[in-house]
């Protein structure tokens, strides 16, 4: 009878909670906190997002965003590189790899260091024409999955993700090559707009040490997805405004049309205008330096005696550009030169 009453008397106290023993699918004891509760146990709280001024000077401050549409030709030239990509990793993998754009913002790089999801490996690239760096930033599913192509993994498994320790030589190895394929295609991708050739710095995995511009700077992020039947991961592109800013002219150009470059009605049309069109040529016979004032006295009647006879050669010019050479004749009651040699062009010619 004690026994019972003293289990009567704690179960009346209104100390104890009653959710706290209340029995639950997870295990005796154990309790579920709901989201508001998580997010005061983290510090963070909806409304403060709402009270925020969005206004004003502390908008423009706070802003993470940069409009990227004053560039429409980016589009175009990650949208060939998506399809470069797409070919360039089938070959690597030897699987059916189908690469998607997902978007492209405009982010500070600050912002975005601090948001890349680790465990990853950041490749930086230097961009030798522009005279700057990028960053490549290949995410853990992607890096796994690569690995496990390369390595004759089985489909259908999953990747085993593995956290708490760093990626091994191996691993780092076969990204690089991955890395250094998407590099060539980026190359290609940026060559009908501009030369630019992409080169491997190094590969981090602590994004501090991937710090190629200061945190407040503008700079043009496009996600990646890259998918190999059941596995795939996301790889992602980040280039600061500082390094396009060489090629900013060329990429503020509207893009008309469906095709990227070379346009070859265009070029037909030029070849049949430029054969078609007259020039006046001038054939030099010889040519002699004489004193002005020899020149000045010059009287009607005098004969200037040339160091030329019907067997030398006649140079044909253009604008005073040598072109041929050639011997005079007569064909029927014109005075004609038969071409016999080109004359090879010199720096000063060209200048010309």
């Amino acid at each position: 009878m004690a026994d019972e009453t003293e289990k009567t008397e704690s179960a009346a106290d209104p100390a104890i909670d009653p959710i706290a023993i209340e029995p639950i699918a997870g295990g005796p004891g154990e309790r579920i906190l709901n989201q508001e509760e998580i997010d005061s146990l983290l510090g963070f709280d909806v409304n403060d997002d709402q009270l925020q001024d969005t206004s004003g000077v502390r908008a423009i401050i706070n802003s993470a965003l940069v409009s990227y549409e004053r560039l429409p030709m980016l589009e175009i030239v990650f949208d060939r590189l998506v399809r470069l990509m797409t070919t360039s990793l089938r070959n690597f993998t030897s699987d059916n790899v189908e690469v998607s754009l997902d978007n492209i913002t405009s982010i500070r790089f600050g912002d975005y260091l601090n948001s890349i999801p680790l465990p990853a490996i950041l490749a930086v690239f230097h961009a030798e024409q522009l005279d700057n760096y990028g960053l490549f930033t290949v995410d853990s599913n992607l890096i796994y999955s690569i690995v496990d192509v390369l390595l004759g993994g089985r489909r259908g498994s999953s990747a085993m993700r593995i956290e708490g320790r760093p990626y091994t030589t191996i691993e780092r190895t076969l990204v690089q090559r991955m890395v250094e394929v998407i590099l060539q295609d980026m190359c290609q991708a940026f060559d009908p707009l501009a030369s630019v050739n992409f080169r491997l710095d190094r590969l981090e995995t602590n994004p501090r040490f991937a710090a190629i511009a200061r945190p407040a700077n503008a700079a043009i992020l496009v996600k990646l997805r890259v998918d190999m039947e059941d596995r795939g991961g996301r790889t992602e592109l980040l280039l600061p405004y500082a390094t396009l800013e060489p090629i900013r002219k060329l990429l503020l150009q509207q893009f008309m049309g469906e095709k990227f470059g070379r346009d070859s009605i265009w070029e037909s049309h030029l070849a049949t205008e430029l054969w078609s069109t007259k020039l006046e040529i001038d054939a030099i016979l010889d040519e002699q330096i004489m004193p002005l004032n020899k020149i000045m006295n010059l009287q009607v009647g005098e004969t200037v005696m040339l160091n030329a006879s019907p067997e030398s050669k006649i140079e044909l010019r253009c604008r005073g550009v040598p072109l041929l050479r050639g011997r005079m004749g007569r064909a029927g009651s014109s005075v004609a030169v038969r071409v016999e040699e080109a004359i090879e062009r010199t720096d000063a010619s060209k200048a010309l």
